[in-house]
């Protein structure tokens, strides 16, 4: 690769990685120790920085080396920062929309049927339904102990749901809290194999 092509390519990926960070040419500088003058350079593909230059701005931008001297075409090159609060912003707009379907679910259930009770069950719903999504996100993005977390909130949040629709529909409560024993072998069951899987990781 020609060094003003590889120059180029630099100089747009900082430029990227500086404007998702809201950050100006002059406060790049200023944490690099280098003047605006010539960060304005490596922008413009007139220069490229020294190597130890590069790996503090990949540093700084939670980066790696490769993905400041590569051109992204499909991909463009985004800092961990901007990527971990966009996919926070998912998960709680998505879990925010379970709870918009709880609400719904409980305002119609009011309107036709006012005389309803346990009318509020609709938001307890939600909270399995909510750890399903998040299950669902930390699996696509490798979140380990969110993964663990939401599994445990789903198999508590379920059985309790099964407890009081029961209990709402019968009336029966005696001896009913056997369904919690449950919970505790699933519980067991997925710590036990996020510590195998672990281990067979650490073995590799």
């Amino acid at each position: 690769m020609e060094e003003q092509a590889l120059a180029e390519i630099i100089g747009k990926n900082i430029t990227r990685l500086r404007r998702l960070a809201n950050m100006t040419q002059l406060e790049l500088a200023e944490k690099l120790n280098y003047s605006d003058k010539s960060v304005s350079k490596w922008e413009q593909g007139n220069g490229i920085p020294d190597v130890r230059i590069l790996m503090q701005i990949a540093e700084l931008f939670g980066v790696s080396l490769d993905d400041l001297v590569r051109e992204h075409v499909d991909k463009p090159v985004v800092p961990k920062n901007t990527k971990l609060r966009n996919r926070i912003i998912t998960v709680i707009c998505s879990v925010g929309l379970c709870w918009l379907v709880a609400v719904c679910c409980f305002v119609f259930l009011g309107l036709l049927g006012p005389e309803l009770e346990f009318m509020w069950l609709a938001f307890l719903f939600a909270v399995p339904a909510s750890s399903i999504v998040v299950l669902v996100f930390s699996c696509i993005w490798h979140w380990k102990w969110v993964r663990i977390i939401s599994i445990s909130v789903l198999i508590w949040t379920t059985i309790a749901c099964v407890y009081l629709v029961i209990f709402a529909c019968t009336g029966w409560i005696q001896n009913l809290w056997y369904l919690f024993l449950i919970g505790i072998p699933l519980q067991a069951l997925t710590l036990i194999y996020f510590l195998l899987r672990r281990g067979i990781r650490f073995k590799r």
